[in-house]
């Protein structure tokens, strides 16, 4: 496991990368199919990754809590299966099941949405608004060991300031996370 933290490749206001990926629902999608949403938060991730796995029941719960204010999560795998099989596809499928996710989990095999965004680690949050203009990226919050209590919820305060009208701190601090495993 390789650690990394994100870095800012798109700045704040800059619009969000197209896409057109397979999800573990066998549809495809494309950024457009979420224009319903005035929110969209775009995470980049996998299966195996311990920091994954720490966050991963806190975007559950921001999915939940947040839906009916108009925030769709979409978490994609852009690691290197051939060299790392625990984040193929079908095990896309069993993780987002184990896991009971509840917003679309999509698969990059070509890692071309992964480096459109510049995201480098999991996770690496993208936090859009109805333009799909960049609000926020960062860490989701201050917790990095797996059962660790977060003590600051940046992800969630992030949204609560969109919703009240206000823009988002823009003080970057960096998610960290495991490397995205990028194809040879």
């Amino acid at each position: 496991m390789a650690l990394a933290q994100s870095e800012k490749k798109i700045k704040t206001g800059g619009e969000a990368p197209d896409f057109k990926l397979m999800g573990i629902d066998g549809r495809t999608y494309a950024l457009a199919d979420f224009s319903a949403y005035p929110y969209l938060l775009v995470v980049f991730m996998c299966n195996h990754c311990p920091y994954v796995k720490q966050k991963i029941q806190t975007l559950i719960k921001l999915q939940a809590h947040y839906l009916d204010s108009g925030l769709r999560i979409v978490g994609i795998n852009s690691n290197d299966a051939t060299n790392y099989p625990e984040d193929s596809f079908e095990n896309m499928i069993a993780f987002a099941q184990s896991q009971g996710l509840n917003f679309p989990y999509l698969h990059d095999p070509d890692q071309t949405a992964a480096r459109s965004y510049g995201a480098v680690c999991t996770p690496d949050p993208f936090l859009f608004d109805q333009s799909r203009r960049l609000v926020y990226q960062g860490r989701i919050d201050d917790a990095l060991q797996l059962g660790e209590a977060a003590t600051q919820n940046d992800m969630a305060e992030a949204l609560d300031h969109l919703l009240a009208g206000k823009q988002p701190p823009q003080a970057f601090k960096r998610s960290m996370g495991c490397s995205i495993k990028w194809k040879p």
